[in-house]
């Protein structure tokens, strides 16, 4: 499907598409009632005290108040009902910030000053430098004279370096009053998420240009939320707007989450509900013997002699309503409320703060911290979420030769220096694609220096190595690319550029050297994506060697190559790809088949080694972390083809079913390729190797393959954690269990996201032994009951009321701030959280523990009943009259109750059920 737009056109565009204003209200006033009571009575406990509320409207079963029930019922929705709703306005006061700020958009030929929720698709928005994005823009003008600006991006992908964009080939030269006025039509597709790719067409009305269709690219475009920097001024195209922006189609909002713990009450509230099935039949059976057998001989009782046709259920009901208690209703609020304070824990911790930014840790999901302690596997991204995303070039190997290998850095390696002044020509054509292979911008400052402005710190770092051995990037003018080499100058006119994707993995430029007129393809990529490109009879055994050793190092490599190109083939591919460019469907993979007819034969020239360096603490917390899970052997997956990868992973399985330590001891690495092929055509077996194993190493991962991961990990019953830094990572994120983002100077999109924030990679350490343990054990709690057998209840109506809100929530409350361990211990031995994993202190087994300890007491009661003596009963009996004629005896009824059991001769058999009957009744009264 595709949209129309004709730009600066404000009658036409008006009315097709929806304007600018955002919303990330999950309610609205008409829906919030009806919305938020399904989603509260989607859990079977409260449909169960919806079921009970109900009953008690029969008067004739009811043999308590209704308000018992329902005043409880009411208060605790209520409860919850303004926390969501207090959570929705704030939702809405941050959406009526950015749709009410001012932006300069241009109507009627003339520039206005508007709300940002009033701007149209069609509409030209000017920007100047800081200025936040307000929609998707397609850029048509720029203050620098190459029609570049450049935009920084860390909201959308956790990056902190600048991007740069630049303005269409058609919109080249075009002056600053005639922007104003420009028309022309712009064809693209329907809204979608994808942040890294725009597909369509330009073309602008005469005077401007006669109709010629120009191709149009996400380096075209200024994407919502992101921010301009180092350029004066901007201005684009509004093409997507509000909530169709690519910001707004995945940001939404992620569904409530039930923990374990959530839906381990479930089901053992489910498991009580048939014991009080079964106890109900059974007291109902024995109520309806008694009341035909000796309830009518009784006077006062005044059964009459025929009934209605269900009076058989209405005995069975009373029980059922006296049993409900069995169930306390103030489980929910009890835990809602202890849960808040958790997060607030977190939110408070002065040890989860990042000093060199000032950053706390938050808790933006406050429902979920128990599963905190009962994580099983940990899913993190690596670049800005365990290092610190700053680039250093360290080693290199060139020819067959390794460089930096002694003293740590090749840059200040002899051997290498030596060759850059010799000429060699291996090191120069190596260094010229590290200066030229990229989408580096030079800038002369004021003083004579040069600085970069790089879309990626990789990037940027070769660019300063080159720069720093001689090969010096001085200039970048329209396609003009000028480096100086010791005193020489030497340009290229740069004719291509094949971007680098997530699948290709490699990034290609096609440059003419204006002193010869020899065309060349400059490559650098992934050694999977390089290597196997070499051209027959090229050994690349050395940089295989040379992969290896770097990345034990713990650096990030990239193979460099080239090869020359005939002026005839690329006039031929040239025509090809120009086709691809402008194509709106499948593009991206049209372009990437036609890259492919040109990007092979290389010759290899080397490999690059950059350190991206650890973040402090990384290392400690991950040797801890790892410590909380089972140590075993590594296997490997990889393979190139279908039956490469399926050889593969049946020989994991089958060392995995013969090995003779537990399943759960295994680990496997695969790689993003492989895994591709796996997802895709071998998910069955995948699946069975996520259950048997216990670990997963995943490289060179795409952000679908992340999510793809986490939920594969989640059909095996594992509770996940995923951990990131930016845009990239929020399908991860909001895919696993716990979504916990790293905020900060790396950007703040996937912390928005993320149900935790948190300033530095190391604090997870903490977040998970310390406030996940605490919560689990603390949310953990026993169930009890009271019943009777006369189908009346014992105590009045608001007796029972007190007792459901709140005396059973006393206890859940003072555990609140338990700690059986000191924060100390448990940092210091992390394999205490193995018994929270295993997830032993609420369970069926621990349950039905409790319950039949319960059940034990109640018969043993009855027991001793039977052999009381009268005395007992006849002290009871008084003890019943005087609390009822005098609350003043109460201290006296209880010396006397304690002294009655002292001398009594029947001391073992006194029955502490009427003691504590008795106290209950006390303090009711």
């Amino acid at each position: 499907m595709k949209r129309y737009i004709y730009i600066n056109d404000d009658e036409s565009s008006q009315y097709l598409y929806c304007d600018n204003r955002i919303s990330n209200r999950k309610y609205t006033l008409l829906n919030f009632l009806p919305k938020n009571l399904w989603e509260q009575f989607s859990r079977f406990m409260n449909q169960y005290f919806l079921l009970i509320a109900c009953l008690q409207l029969w008067s004739l079963i009811t043999p308590v108040n209704p308000a018992s029930t329902w005043g409880p019922l009411i208060f605790i929705f209520a409860v919850s009902a303004s926390k969501e709703a207090w959570d929705d306005y704030n939702r809405y006061l941050s959406d009526k910030k950015a749709n009410e700020k001012e932006v300069w958009v241009v109507r009627q030929g003339i520039k206005k000053h508007i709300k940002a929720q009033d701007i149209h698709v069609g509409n030209i928005v000017w920007l100047r430098e800081n200025d936040e994005v307000p929609c998707d823009l397609v850029l048509i003008g720029t203050s620098e004279a190459q029609g570049l600006c450049y935009v920084e991006t860390s909201a959308l992908d956790g990056e902190t370096d600048l991007k740069t964009r630049v303005i269409p080939p058609a919109c080249m030269g075009i002056d600053l009053e005639l922007l104003h006025k420009i028309k022309g039509l712009i064809e693209c597709p329907n809204p979608d998420k994808d942040i890294r790719r725009f597909d369509a067409n330009l073309r602008l009305f005469p005077p401007f240009i006669d109709n010629d269709l120009c191709p149009l690219t996400i380096k075209n475009t200024l994407l919502q939320s992101c921010y301009l920097r180092n350029t004066e001024w901007a201005c684009g195209v509004a093409v997507y707007t509000g909530n169709e922006t690519k910001l707004g189609m995945s940001r939404g909002i992620p569904e409530p989450k039930l923990t374990a713990v959530d839906a381990m009450i479930d089901k053992l509230t489910g498991a009580i509900f048939v014991f009080q099935i079964v106890v109900v039949m059974v007291l109902g059976i024995a109520g309806n013997v008694w009341k035909d057998t000796e309830a009518r001989k009784q006077w006062y009782v005044l059964y009459p002699e025929e009934g209605p046709w269900y009076e058989l259920l209405v005995i069975p009901l009373r029980f059922e309503l006296l049993c409900s208690i069995m169930i306390p209703i103030s489980i929910k609020v009890s835990l809602d409320l202890v849960k808040g304070l958790y997060a607030k824990f977190i939110d408070w911790d002065n040890e989860m703060i990042d000093r060199e930014t000032s950053t706390p840790a938050h808790a933006t999901n406050t429902a979920i911290s128990e599963d905190l302690g009962q994580v099983e596997y940990i899913l993190t991204d690596k670049t800005g979420t365990l290092t610190e995303n700053r680039m250093i070039f360290r080693r290199c190997c060139i020819n067959g030769i390794f460089y930096g290998n002694e003293n740590g850095n090749a840059l200040k390696d002899e051997e290498l220096i030596n060759a850059v002044a010799g000429g060699s020509s291996d090191v120069i054509r190596f260094l010229t694609v590290m200066a030229i292979c990229n989408t580096v911008v030079p800038i002369q400052s004021k003083s004579g220096s040069i600085l970069y402005k790089a879309q990626s710190q990789d990037e940027d770092a070769l660019v300063h190595a080159a720069a720093q051995l001689h090969m010096v990037f001085v200039n970048k003018n329209s396609n003009t690319l000028e480096i100086k080499f010791h005193a020489s100058t030497i340009q290229y006119e740069a004719l291509e550029i094949l971007e680098f994707t997530s699948d290709r993995k490699r990034m290609s430029v096609v440059v003419k050297d204006c002193q010869n007129g020899r065309i060349i393809l400059l490559s650098k990529g992934a050694d999977e994506a390089i290597l196997p490109l070499a051209c027959a009879g090229q050994q690349t055994r050395t940089f295989v060697e040379a992969v290896d050793q770097y990345a034990q190092l713990g650096l990030r490599t990239l193979c460099l190559a080239w090869r020359e190109l005939k002026e005839e083939e690329y006039q031929e591919w040239s025509l090809m790809f120009k086709e691809a460019s402008s194509t709106l469907v499948d593009r991206e993979w049209r372009i990437a088949e036609v890259c492919q007819r040109l990007e092979h034969d290389f010759e290899i020239l080397g490999v690059t080694a950059i350190e991206d360096r650890l973040q402090d603490g990384v290392p400690e917390t991950i040797e801890t972390l790892r410590s909380c899970l089972p140590k075993g052997q590594l296997l490997l997956i990889d393979g190139k083809t279908e039956d490469e990868v399926r050889r593969s992973l049946e020989r994991v399985l089958l060392t995995m079913r013969i090995t003779t330590s537990e399943p759960k001891d295994v680990a496997f690495a695969i790689d993003g390729w492989s895994l591709e092929i796996a997802l895709k055509h071998y998910r069955k077996a995948f699946t069975e190797l996520a259950i048997l194993s216990r670990t997963a190493i995943c490289c060179r991962v795409t952000p679908s393959q992340k999510a793809q991961l986490v939920e594969i990990l989640k059909s095996c019953d594992y509770r996940t954690l995923a951990i990131g830094d930016g845009g990239n990572d929020v399908r991860m994120i909001q895919q696993a269990d716990i979504g916990v983002g790293i905020s900060g100077r790396e950007g703040l999109q996937a912390a928005r996201a993320a149900d935790y924030s948190i300033g530095r990679f190391r604090f997870l350490k903490r977040l998970i032994l310390v406030h996940g343990r605490y919560s689990y054990n603390r949310t953990t709690f026993f169930f009890s009951f009271v019943s009777g057998v006369s189908g009346t209840s014992l105590f009045n109506s608001v007796s029972l009321m007190a007792y459901n809100v709140f005396y059973t929530s006393i206890p859940v409350l003072v555990s609140v701030l338990d700690k059986d361990l000191s924060e100390d211990t448990v940092m210091q031995h992390p394999q205490i959280l193995f018994y929270c994993q295993a997830g032993r202190l609420l369970n069926p087994s621990t349950f039905a523990g409790w319950f039949g300890r319960s059940l034990f007491h109640f018969l043993y009661a009855i027991a001793t009943s039977c052999y009381m003596g009268q005395f007992s009963c006849l002290l009871y009996h008084q003890l019943d009259l005087q609390c009822h004629s005098n609350i003043g005896n109460v201290y006296n009824n209880v010396s006397l109750v304690w002294t009655a059991i002292l001398l009594d001769d029947n001391i073992g058999k006194f029955p502490f059920s009427v003691l504590y009957s008795y106290l209950f009744r006390v303090a009711s009264f």
